[in-house]
């Protein structure tokens, strides 16, 4: 069986890593590969964790679902990585790639990390100040991955970049481009790392070990999630890259706005009227800052609005 590419993207939604798998995935159909990609989402919200991933092989592709096997990871938020529900890690191997958005070396995150396989860092222009909100990362990171698996193209990455998001005009597909084939060119003495793993037999395989476990009573034994007040457990606050702050100043205190439309329920209402946001539950979807009749609530960096709280503690 003729071996195949296994790819995965890790990201934040807003990000573009749908469409980094769908310029990648269409970028080796041109060059004559049969192709899946698709993309995995949780809560469909900014911010929040995503994966797509893309299988391409000269020959047909018979597997389905999430690549559990990569060859090639690559992530375009790195404050994803320590997060477990983001699944960045996962199956990762002596001979997977592993190419990080960060400003930090690929060393650097290899022996942070303790991984045992090549790790690559994606470089970005120097007025960047926020690498989570870096525009055309979606479309950097699959000319990156492009050039890894060295079998695609410059005009054939080029020429499926502009099939993908021609739709958005001429002036998007013109930045896009020129920020991908930047970082398709920066991985040019890398070409042809990523190399097509072989199949995975259906027999062979080592079974899992099944442990029998008894059953409970239902109340004891159903999952969490049908228990009363528990979704506050979940701190969903990690999927922001930006925050929301008020200034209380300029407020008008007409907080039924604001508490009303927020889609978390994140904002409370103290008895003067006063909105106080839920920093450990607000997911950073921005509603309440386009929603604000006055204009007080304004979108901050994340990053920081935490180097601030840092001075100020």
């Amino acid at each position: 069986m003729k071996g195949m590419y296994r790819i995965r993207f890790h990201g934040r939604g807003g990000q573009g890593i749908k469409t980094a798998s769908q310029i990648l995935g269409s970028a080796f159909f041109l060059e004559g590969f049969e192709v899946q990609d698709a993309p995995r989402y949780g809560a469909e919200r900014r911010g929040a964790p995503i994966f797509a991933y893309v299988r391409a092989s000269r020959a047909p592709i018979r597997e389905r679902g999430a690549i559990t096997r990569p060859d090639l990871v690559v992530v375009a938020d790195e404050t994803l990585i320590p997060v477990p529900a983001a699944g960045v890690l996962q199956g990762l191997s002596e001979r997977t790639l592993l190419l990080v958005n960060s400003e930090q070396p690929g060393e650097v995150w290899k022996a942070r990390l303790g991984l045992e396989g090549p790790v690559l860092s994606l470089p970005a222009g120097t007025e960047v100040k926020e690498r989570a909100d870096v525009p055309y990362i979606g479309a950097m990171c699959a000319g990156a991955a492009a050039r890894l698996t060295g079998v695609i193209g410059r005009e054939r990455f080029a020429q499926a970049l502009e099939q993908e998001i021609g739709r958005y005009g001429e002036a998007a597909v013109e930045k896009n481009l020129a920020q991908a084939l930047a970082a398709f060119d920066s991985m040019s003495m890398h070409a042809g790392r990523v190399g097509a793993a072989a199949g995975i037999a259906a027999t062979g395989y080592e079974r899992p070990q099944w442990i029998d476990v008894p059953f409970d009573e239902a109340r004891i034994s159903a999952p969490d999630i049908r228990g009363e007040a528990t979704s506050e457990l979940a701190q969903t606050g990690v999927w922001r890259t930006l925050r929301p702050v008020i200034d209380y100043a300029h407020c008008l205190r007409c907080a039924w706005v604001c508490s009303t439309l927020c889609p978390d329920g994140a904002i409370r209402v103290e008895a003067d009227r006063t909105p106080r946001i839920d920093y450990d539950h607000c997911k950073g979807c921005m509603v309440c800052v386009t929603v604000c009749p006055p204009h007080a609530i304004a979108a901050v960096s994340e990053r920081e609005a935490r180097l601030k709280e840092e001075a100020a503690a």
